[in-house]
């Protein structure tokens, strides 16, 4: 279980961007986090996994106070949260297989990760969760030859890799066609399934988030207004949520318009 409390963010001497929040993740379970742009969702993810650092506040997974770790500790915990991008992060000029193994680097010696002198049983894991995604035929092909879609299930069997007690997805359907965006959701609902994870979903689409999560939080300003069951998602919800927001971005929150790409 996730269990965030009292998280404040601040950068320099601004409003804060993180005003407070308490917010608990149990396990398999997939909780998409909505709001305008602005709103704190990216900042969110990124205090969970120590990427940006807490102004105050406990962010806790499992039992273990992450916010109070530092060193070789830090590093070991976050080997076991597993981080989707909207981007993909991937390298380009390696293989799909090389790419998937980057998940493995937190439990490697330096000079395995360096000769690439990947363990037998990580090779093995990796084609098999390749093949449970369907790309385990690119597994020598080079990252830049994907499709978006394609290039999104190499970040979530890299993430997979790193046999995480929890997933965070950052915009993971924002740079991808309505049709794939839909298959990388139900990608994501059957593996925490499957796997028992939880799964906390930054996304602008609230129709996909309704569509796919188990509970919707909307956040404005910094706070969490909103966090229940998706048909509790009404437009009086809505509008408290995206109150203000610009047309395209509404737009786009009510599946209207789909964006290449998105920020949060």
């Amino acid at each position: 279980m996730l269990k965030i409390e009292k998280l404040v963010k601040r950068y320099g001497n601004g409003e804060p961007v993180l005003k407070g929040l308490d917010l608990e993740v149990p396990g398999e379970s997939v909780v998409a986090v909505i709001g305008a742009s602005g709103a704190g969702k990216s900042t969110l993810l990124r205090c969970i996994n120590r990427l940006v650092e807490p102004t105050a506040g406990r962010v806790e997974l499992n039992g273990v106070e992450l916010t109070a770790l530092r060193g070789r500790e830090l590093r070991a915990a976050r080997r076991r949260i597993g981080m989707i991008f909207q981007s993909f992060n991937l390298v380009d000029r390696l293989t799909v297989m090389e790419n998937v193994q980057s998940g493995r680097l937190g439990y490697l010696p330096t000079w395995r990760a360096i000769m690439r002198r990947y363990p037998a049983k990580d090779i093995r894991r990796a084609y098999e969760l390749m093949d449970r995604v369907g790309i385990a035929h690119y597994a020598n092909k080079r990252a830049d030859e994907l499709s978006g879609g394609e290039r999104q299930r190499v970040g979530v069997v890299r993430a997979l890799m790193q046999e995480p007690q929890i997933l965070l997805a950052d915009e993971p359907t924002a740079s991808l066609d309505p049709k794939t965006s839909e298959q990388i959701m139900e990608l994501l609902r059957l593996l925490s399934r499957e796997f028992s994870l939880p799964v906390l979903i930054n996304i602008h689409n609230v129709g996909e988030a309704k569509a796919y999560s188990d509970r919707i939080v909307g956040m404005r300003y910094g706070r969490i207004i909103f966090d229940a069951g998706p048909s509790a998602l009404d437009r009086a919800a809505m509008d408290e949520i995206y109150a203000g927001t610009p047309a395209d971005e509404r737009a786009i929150a009510d599946g209207v318009a789909h964006p290449r790409m998105q920020t949060a």
